[in-house]
Protein backbone atom coordinates (compact mmCIF):
# COMPACT_ATOMS: atom_id res chain seq x y z
CA UNK A 1 0.00 0.00 0.00
CA UNK A 2 1.49 3.33 -1.15
CA UNK A 3 1.33 5.81 1.66
CA UNK A 4 0.10 9.02 1.96
CA UNK A 5 1.90 12.35 -0.53
CA UNK A 6 2.09 15.29 -0.71
CA UNK A 7 0.87 17.37 -3.76
CA UNK A 8 4.25 17.78 -5.43
CA UNK A 9 5.28 14.11 -4.47
CA UNK A 10 1.85 12.69 -6.25
CA UNK A 11 2.16 14.70 -9.29
CA UNK A 12 6.30 13.68 -10.30
CA UNK A 13 5.34 10.15 -9.54
CA UNK A 14 2.57 10.36 -11.35
CA UNK A 15 4.31 11.68 -14.32
CA UNK A 16 7.42 9.65 -13.84
CA UNK A 17 4.76 6.86 -14.50
CA UNK A 18 4.02 5.54 -11.25
CA UNK A 19 1.04 4.53 -9.45
CA UNK A 20 0.43 7.39 -6.30
CA UNK A 21 -1.80 7.26 -3.56
CA UNK A 22 -4.18 8.78 -4.60
CA UNK A 23 -4.70 10.25 -8.37
CA UNK A 24 -3.49 13.71 -8.69
CA UNK A 25 -5.98 16.32 -9.07
CA UNK A 26 -6.35 19.95 -11.29
CA UNK A 27 -9.30 22.06 -11.87
CA UNK A 28 -7.32 22.77 -14.73
CA UNK A 29 -8.49 25.99 -16.37
CA UNK A 30 -11.24 26.32 -13.59
CA UNK A 31 -14.86 27.13 -13.17
CA UNK A 32 -16.32 29.85 -15.20
CA UNK A 33 -17.79 32.08 -12.93
CA UNK A 34 -21.55 31.68 -13.38
CA UNK A 35 -21.21 28.14 -12.42
CA UNK A 36 -18.97 29.27 -9.21
CA UNK A 37 -21.59 31.66 -7.93
CA UNK A 38 -24.43 28.89 -8.49
CA UNK A 39 -22.03 26.74 -6.69
CA UNK A 40 -21.45 28.75 -4.23
CA UNK A 41 -25.12 29.75 -3.44
CA UNK A 42 -26.12 25.18 -2.86
CA UNK A 43 -22.45 24.68 -1.10
CA UNK A 44 -24.35 27.20 1.60
CA UNK A 45 -20.79 29.28 1.45
CA UNK A 46 -20.93 33.41 2.71
CA UNK A 47 -18.07 34.72 0.28
CA UNK A 48 -16.08 33.57 -3.57
CA UNK A 49 -12.57 33.55 -1.19
CA UNK A 50 -14.00 30.80 0.89
CA UNK A 51 -14.88 28.83 -2.42
CA UNK A 52 -11.85 30.04 -4.11
CA UNK A 53 -9.64 28.36 -1.16
CA UNK A 54 -11.73 25.01 -1.32
CA UNK A 55 -11.05 24.98 -4.75
CA UNK A 56 -7.27 25.61 -4.75
CA UNK A 57 -6.48 23.55 -1.40
CA UNK A 58 -8.38 20.31 -3.37
CA UNK A 59 -5.76 21.39 -6.79
CA UNK A 60 -2.32 19.37 -6.43
CA UNK A 61 -0.70 22.56 -9.09
CA UNK A 62 0.57 26.12 -8.31
CA UNK A 63 0.10 28.24 -10.69
CA UNK A 64 3.47 30.88 -10.94
CA UNK A 65 4.19 34.39 -13.23
CA UNK A 66 6.89 37.06 -13.11
CA UNK A 67 5.77 40.11 -12.16
CA UNK A 68 4.89 42.62 -15.35
CA UNK A 69 7.01 45.92 -15.38
CA UNK A 70 6.32 46.63 -19.25
CA UNK A 71 4.58 49.74 -21.00
CA UNK A 72 1.44 50.85 -19.39
CA UNK A 73 0.08 49.97 -23.06
CA UNK A 74 0.40 46.71 -22.96
CA UNK A 75 -0.59 43.58 -20.70
CA UNK A 76 -3.36 45.99 -19.51
CA UNK A 77 -7.25 45.78 -18.40
CA UNK A 78 -9.58 49.12 -18.77
CA UNK A 79 -12.25 50.04 -16.91
CA UNK A 80 -15.08 48.80 -19.64
CA UNK A 81 -13.18 45.43 -19.50
CA UNK A 82 -11.21 45.44 -22.97
CA UNK A 83 -7.51 44.31 -22.51
CA UNK A 84 -4.27 44.53 -24.16
CA UNK A 85 -1.85 41.48 -24.02
CA UNK A 86 1.90 41.89 -24.20
CA UNK A 87 1.85 41.00 -28.26
CA UNK A 88 -0.68 44.23 -28.84
CA UNK A 89 -3.69 41.82 -29.32
CA UNK A 90 -6.53 43.61 -28.02
CA UNK A 91 -10.14 41.61 -26.37
CA UNK A 92 -13.63 43.14 -25.75
CA UNK A 93 -15.74 41.25 -22.87
CA UNK A 94 -18.90 39.52 -25.09
CA UNK A 95 -21.66 39.19 -23.12
CA UNK A 96 -23.18 34.91 -23.03
CA UNK A 97 -25.68 36.25 -20.91
CA UNK A 98 -24.86 35.45 -17.31
CA UNK A 99 -21.50 36.18 -18.09
CA UNK A 100 -18.21 37.20 -20.88
CA UNK A 101 -15.47 35.78 -22.65
CA UNK A 102 -12.84 37.81 -24.30
CA UNK A 103 -13.28 37.95 -28.24
CA UNK A 104 -10.39 39.09 -29.95
CA UNK A 105 -11.19 42.94 -31.81
CA UNK A 106 -7.18 44.19 -32.68
CA UNK A 107 -5.25 41.95 -34.68
CA UNK A 108 -1.83 44.17 -34.48
CA UNK A 109 -0.50 42.62 -37.72
CA UNK A 110 -3.95 41.71 -39.45
CA UNK A 111 -2.96 44.75 -42.12
CA UNK A 112 -0.93 43.19 -45.22
CA UNK A 113 2.76 43.09 -43.80
CA UNK A 114 5.49 41.91 -44.53
CA UNK A 115 9.25 40.74 -43.12
CA UNK A 116 10.08 44.39 -42.95
CA UNK A 117 7.12 45.61 -40.47
CA UNK A 118 7.61 42.83 -38.08
CA UNK A 119 11.27 44.67 -37.85
CA UNK A 120 9.36 47.62 -36.98
CA UNK A 121 6.72 46.36 -34.59
CA UNK A 122 7.25 46.69 -31.03
CA UNK A 123 7.62 42.85 -29.84
CA UNK A 124 7.32 42.19 -26.35
CA UNK A 125 11.08 41.66 -24.63
CA UNK A 126 11.59 39.54 -21.56
CA UNK A 127 12.73 42.90 -19.62
CA UNK A 128 9.03 43.63 -19.78
CA UNK A 129 9.40 41.05 -16.73
CA UNK A 130 10.90 40.98 -13.36
CA UNK A 131 11.54 37.64 -12.97
CA UNK A 132 13.59 37.74 -9.94
CA UNK A 133 9.97 38.19 -8.15
CA UNK A 134 9.88 34.28 -8.88
CA UNK A 135 11.35 32.51 -5.68
CA UNK A 136 9.30 35.06 -3.46
CA UNK A 137 6.11 33.89 -5.48
CA UNK A 138 6.93 30.26 -5.30
CA UNK A 139 7.73 30.45 -1.70
CA UNK A 140 4.43 32.23 -1.02
CA UNK A 141 2.30 29.67 -2.81
CA UNK A 142 4.69 26.82 -1.46
CA UNK A 143 6.38 27.77 1.29
CA UNK A 144 6.75 24.03 2.75
CA UNK A 145 7.42 22.36 -0.87
CA UNK A 146 4.20 20.68 -0.36
CA UNK A 147 3.05 21.37 -3.86
CA UNK A 148 3.94 20.62 -7.77
CA UNK A 149 4.66 24.54 -9.41
CA UNK A 150 3.21 24.75 -13.00
CA UNK A 151 3.92 27.84 -15.05
CA UNK A 152 2.74 29.13 -18.85
CA UNK A 153 1.69 29.60 -21.42
CA UNK A 154 3.87 28.99 -24.59
CA UNK A 155 1.65 28.76 -27.39
CA UNK A 156 2.92 29.31 -30.55
CA UNK A 157 0.85 29.18 -33.84
CA UNK A 158 -2.07 31.01 -31.79
CA UNK A 159 0.22 33.97 -30.57
CA UNK A 160 0.86 34.26 -34.38
CA UNK A 161 -2.53 34.15 -35.41
CA UNK A 162 -3.87 35.96 -32.39
CA UNK A 163 -1.25 38.76 -33.93
CA UNK A 164 -2.60 37.85 -37.69
CA UNK A 165 -6.16 36.55 -37.68
CA UNK A 166 -7.27 33.00 -37.52
CA UNK A 167 -8.15 32.83 -41.19
CA UNK A 168 -5.28 35.38 -42.60
CA UNK A 169 -2.62 32.82 -40.65
CA UNK A 170 -3.79 29.81 -42.15
CA UNK A 171 -3.45 31.56 -45.68
CA UNK A 172 0.26 32.39 -44.96
CA UNK A 173 1.34 28.94 -43.84
CA UNK A 174 0.21 27.84 -47.38
CA UNK A 175 0.58 31.16 -49.79
CA UNK A 176 3.17 32.97 -47.72
CA UNK A 177 5.61 29.78 -45.48
CA UNK A 178 8.20 32.46 -45.54
CA UNK A 179 6.47 34.79 -43.58
CA UNK A 180 4.92 32.80 -41.57
CA UNK A 181 8.20 30.76 -40.59
CA UNK A 182 9.29 34.29 -39.58
CA UNK A 183 6.55 35.15 -37.67
CA UNK A 184 5.89 31.82 -35.72
CA UNK A 185 10.04 31.94 -35.29
CA UNK A 186 9.66 35.48 -34.06
CA UNK A 187 7.27 34.37 -31.33
CA UNK A 188 9.35 31.27 -30.22
CA UNK A 189 12.70 33.44 -30.03
CA UNK A 190 10.30 35.16 -27.38
CA UNK A 191 9.16 31.96 -25.78
CA UNK A 192 12.88 30.52 -24.86
CA UNK A 193 14.24 33.74 -23.56
CA UNK A 194 11.16 34.16 -21.49
CA UNK A 195 11.00 30.76 -20.07
CA UNK A 196 14.81 30.47 -19.37
CA UNK A 197 15.00 33.98 -17.77
CA UNK A 198 11.92 32.17 -15.67
CA UNK A 199 13.68 28.62 -15.00
CA UNK A 200 16.99 30.44 -14.11
CA UNK A 201 15.32 32.35 -11.69
CA UNK A 202 12.97 29.83 -10.11
CA UNK A 203 16.23 27.42 -9.43
CA UNK A 204 14.93 24.10 -9.87
CA UNK A 205 11.50 25.15 -7.86
CA UNK A 206 9.70 25.20 -11.18
CA UNK A 207 8.53 21.48 -12.15
CA UNK A 208 5.71 21.78 -15.51
CA UNK A 209 5.48 24.34 -18.28
CA UNK A 210 2.47 24.41 -19.83
CA UNK A 211 2.69 25.26 -23.44
CA UNK A 212 -0.54 25.07 -26.14
CA UNK A 213 -1.48 25.32 -29.57
CA UNK A 214 -5.20 24.04 -30.54
CA UNK A 215 -4.22 22.30 -33.59
CA UNK A 216 -7.73 20.01 -33.60
CA UNK A 217 -11.29 20.57 -34.05
CA UNK A 218 -14.39 18.66 -33.22
CA UNK A 219 -13.73 16.23 -36.72
CA UNK A 220 -9.86 16.48 -36.83
CA UNK A 221 -6.89 18.66 -37.09
CA UNK A 222 -7.15 22.05 -37.90
CA UNK A 223 -4.69 22.03 -40.96
CA UNK A 224 -3.23 19.03 -42.52
CA UNK A 225 -0.91 16.53 -40.65
CA UNK A 226 2.03 17.33 -43.19
CA UNK A 227 1.89 20.88 -42.99
CA UNK A 228 1.64 21.04 -38.85
CA UNK A 229 4.53 18.45 -39.17
CA UNK A 230 6.89 21.38 -41.95
CA UNK A 231 5.46 24.70 -40.11
CA UNK A 232 4.67 24.62 -36.86
CA UNK A 233 6.11 21.18 -35.10
CA UNK A 234 9.63 22.32 -35.55
CA UNK A 235 9.30 25.66 -33.14
CA UNK A 236 7.75 23.59 -30.52
CA UNK A 237 10.26 21.04 -30.96
CA UNK A 238 12.68 23.87 -30.14
CA UNK A 239 11.06 25.16 -27.32
CA UNK A 240 10.80 21.68 -26.28
CA UNK A 241 14.59 21.33 -25.96
CA UNK A 242 15.35 24.03 -24.07
CA UNK A 243 12.49 23.16 -21.27
CA UNK A 244 14.07 19.84 -20.96
CA UNK A 245 17.34 20.99 -20.17
CA UNK A 246 16.10 22.73 -17.37
CA UNK A 247 14.38 19.23 -16.27
CA UNK A 248 11.33 20.37 -16.61
CA UNK A 249 7.91 18.58 -17.62
CA UNK A 250 6.04 19.62 -20.90
CA UNK A 251 2.33 19.71 -20.84
CA UNK A 252 0.61 20.52 -23.94
CA UNK A 253 -2.56 21.88 -24.82
CA UNK A 254 -5.10 21.15 -27.56
CA UNK A 255 -8.16 20.95 -27.64
CA UNK A 256 -10.56 18.88 -30.51
CA UNK A 257 -9.76 15.83 -32.56
CA UNK A 258 -5.48 15.09 -32.49
CA UNK A 259 -5.12 11.85 -32.28
CA UNK A 260 -3.61 11.53 -35.44
CA UNK A 261 -0.91 14.06 -34.19
CA UNK A 262 -0.13 11.84 -31.12
CA UNK A 263 3.01 10.15 -32.53
CA UNK A 264 4.21 13.64 -34.09
CA UNK A 265 3.28 15.38 -30.62
CA UNK A 266 5.60 12.57 -28.58
CA UNK A 267 8.26 12.80 -31.02
CA UNK A 268 7.94 16.95 -30.35
CA UNK A 269 8.95 16.35 -27.01
CA UNK A 270 6.04 16.76 -25.04
CA UNK A 271 5.57 14.80 -21.32
CA UNK A 272 1.83 15.49 -20.96
CA UNK A 273 -0.86 15.70 -23.36
CA UNK A 274 -3.75 18.46 -22.18
CA UNK A 275 -7.46 19.13 -22.23
CA UNK A 276 -8.36 15.09 -24.06
CA UNK A 277 -11.71 16.48 -25.38
CA UNK A 278 -13.23 12.61 -25.85
CA UNK A 279 -16.35 14.48 -27.34
CA UNK A 280 -14.49 15.32 -30.37
CA UNK A 281 -13.86 12.55 -33.09
CA UNK A 282 -11.52 9.53 -32.89
CA UNK A 283 -10.52 10.32 -29.33
CA UNK A 284 -10.76 7.32 -27.25
CA UNK A 285 -9.10 7.36 -23.52
CA UNK A 286 -8.24 3.37 -23.61
CA UNK A 287 -6.76 4.09 -27.14
CA UNK A 288 -4.37 6.84 -25.98
CA UNK A 289 -3.53 5.13 -22.93
CA UNK A 290 -3.01 1.97 -24.30
CA UNK A 291 -0.84 3.05 -27.72
CA UNK A 292 0.88 5.87 -25.99
CA UNK A 293 0.95 5.26 -22.07
CA UNK A 294 4.26 4.32 -21.36
CA UNK A 295 5.90 7.71 -23.33
CA UNK A 296 2.78 9.93 -22.65
CA UNK A 297 1.35 11.58 -19.65
CA UNK A 298 -2.21 12.85 -19.41
CA UNK A 299 -4.29 15.91 -17.96
CA UNK A 300 -7.93 16.61 -18.28
CA UNK A 301 -10.40 14.52 -19.45
CA UNK A 302 -13.79 15.06 -17.81
CA UNK A 303 -16.37 16.09 -20.24
CA UNK A 304 -17.24 19.84 -20.13
CA UNK A 305 -19.32 19.51 -23.36
CA UNK A 306 -21.61 16.60 -22.59
CA UNK A 307 -20.83 14.78 -19.28
CA UNK A 308 -20.89 18.02 -16.69
CA UNK A 309 -23.15 20.20 -18.16
CA UNK A 310 -25.92 17.65 -19.31
CA UNK A 311 -25.12 14.84 -17.29
CA UNK A 312 -26.81 13.25 -13.68
CA UNK A 313 -24.36 13.19 -11.27
CA UNK A 314 -24.18 9.75 -11.36
CA UNK A 315 -23.11 10.04 -14.66
CA UNK A 316 -20.52 12.37 -13.87
CA UNK A 317 -18.96 10.12 -11.14
CA UNK A 318 -19.12 7.04 -13.72
CA UNK A 319 -17.26 9.38 -15.85
CA UNK A 320 -14.87 10.06 -13.57
CA UNK A 321 -14.54 6.21 -12.09
CA UNK A 322 -13.45 5.75 -15.64
CA UNK A 323 -10.84 8.15 -16.40
CA UNK A 324 -9.23 7.48 -13.20
CA UNK A 325 -9.58 3.80 -13.94
CA UNK A 326 -8.18 3.83 -17.39
CA UNK A 327 -5.72 7.12 -17.34
CA UNK A 328 -4.52 6.58 -14.13
CA UNK A 329 -3.41 3.31 -14.48
CA UNK A 330 0.61 2.59 -13.84
CA UNK A 331 -0.10 6.36 -12.95
CA UNK A 332 0.40 9.26 -15.68
CA UNK A 333 -2.28 10.77 -15.58
CA UNK A 334 -3.74 14.29 -13.71
CA UNK A 335 -7.37 14.03 -13.49
CA UNK A 336 -8.94 17.51 -14.76
CA UNK A 337 -12.12 18.96 -16.72
CA UNK A 338 -11.24 18.63 -20.06
CA UNK A 339 -11.49 22.55 -20.20
CA UNK A 340 -13.12 25.53 -17.97
CA UNK A 341 -16.35 24.13 -16.55
CA UNK A 342 -18.82 26.15 -18.37
CA UNK A 343 -21.84 28.86 -17.01
CA UNK A 344 -25.16 26.59 -16.77
CA UNK A 345 -23.44 23.30 -15.47
CA UNK A 346 -25.31 22.11 -12.99
CA UNK A 347 -24.26 22.42 -9.60
CA UNK A 348 -24.86 18.88 -8.05
CA UNK A 349 -22.69 18.10 -11.14
CA UNK A 350 -19.56 19.71 -10.28
CA UNK A 351 -20.15 18.35 -6.54
CA UNK A 352 -19.95 14.84 -8.33
CA UNK A 353 -16.25 16.00 -10.05
CA UNK A 354 -14.99 17.01 -6.80
CA UNK A 355 -15.97 14.11 -4.95
CA UNK A 356 -14.62 11.76 -7.26
CA UNK A 357 -11.11 13.29 -6.73
CA UNK A 358 -10.99 10.99 -4.05
CA UNK A 359 -10.00 13.03 -1.41
CA UNK A 360 -12.91 15.63 0.01
CA UNK A 361 -16.22 15.18 1.43
CA UNK A 362 -18.82 17.90 0.34
CA UNK A 363 -22.49 18.37 0.88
Amino acid sequence: MIGKMSSRERVLTALAHRDTDIVPFSLGFGINMPARTALLSVLGMQSMDELDSLLLGMSDLRWVQPAYRGPSDRNRTLPDGRETDIWGVGRKPMTYGTGAYSEIEIYPLADPVGSSDLEKYQWPRVGWFDFETIPDRVRQLNSDGTYAIIMGNGNIFETAWYMRGFEQMLMDVLLEPEFAWELLTRVTDFYIAYFTRALDAAKGKIDIIFTADDIGQQEGLLVSLDLWEKMIKPHHVRLNKVLHDFNVKVMYHSDGSVIQAVPGLIDMGIDVLEALQFDAKGMDAAVLKGKYGDRLCFHGGVSVQSTLPFGTPEQVSLEVAERIRVLGSNGGYILAPSHAIQAGTPPENIIAFLRGTGRFTLP
